[in-house]
């Protein structure tokens, strides 16, 4: 969030629209889900607080991982990490890309393939909110709440579930998802009046793993946009 306010500015300049927004990581059934808030104010004391939370808990995180890295013997300090992330919020991304840097692992992929991926060596449990936590702090600044890449996690139960508990929208496309995940979720999104999002999940990197896409991959009619401006300013 600290970079809304700057690429606003930016985007006004160039004729671009620019929707705030933030990436939340909550606590569901299977683990953790991925959680999209839209409209969200750059400044407001009580997000901030809440992201400055989150952030921190990031660098311990972070921290864990690099030691736990160390313990099988590779050559990687928390300064190579914290270097990769800058004033970013600290994830396993940045830790991907200082082993690429370093020359310890091929490709950010085979970073996550070998290392960092759930149930790998150097994967560690985030401290997860809960989902009405988050979507009732979003709905609080004036946002909406999409759940993103759901993929073959998504049924009718579980959607349901996180509509009774604010949700407001669903992300159908994205790089992830196969035609028939975009249909069920389509589905999904109809049958419990929700919203429709769609993104790149861009993450900075030129070579992008079938996860992900390069940023303005995915086409998303201007209507989805104008749906969630109405609900927002309902």
């Amino acid at each position: 969030m600290d970079g809304v306010a700057e690429a606003q500015a930016e985007g006004e300049r160039l004729g671009i629209r620019v929707v705030s927004g933030c990436e939340f990581s909550t606590a569901a059934p299977w683990g953790e889900m991925h959680v999209l808030g839209y409209f969200l104010p750059p400044g407001h004391s009580g997000l901030a607080g809440f992201l400055r939370r989150c952030r921190e808990d990031r660098i311990r995180r972070g921290r864990a991982m690099v030691e736990a890295l160390q313990a099988w013997g590779v050559d990687v300090a928390f300064e190579d990490l914290a270097r990769e992330t800058g004033d970013a919020a600290m994830g396993r991304p940045h830790l991907a890309r200082a082993l690429v840097r370093l020359g310890k692992v091929p490709s950010v992929d085979g970073a996550f393939q070998q290392w960092l991926a759930k149930g790998r060596p150097a994967y560690v449990e985030k401290r997860l909110p809960a989902f009405r936590e988050v979507a009732d702090l979003v709905h609080e600044v004036g946002g909406l709440v999409s759940a993103a890449h759901l993929r073959e996690r998504a049924n009718r139960a579980i959607v349901g579930t996180f509509k009774e508990e604010g949700l407001d929208a669903l992300e159908t496309r994205h790089p992830g998802h196969s035609g028939e995940f975009r249909a069920r979720l389509t589905d999904l999104a109809q049958a419990f009046d929700l919203l429709r999002t769609g993104g790149s999940d861009w993450h900075g990197d030129e070579d992008v793993e079938t996860s992900h896409g390069l940023i303005g991959s995915q086409e998303v009619p201007a209507e989805w946009l104008h749906a969630m401006e109405e609900r927002v300013n309902r």
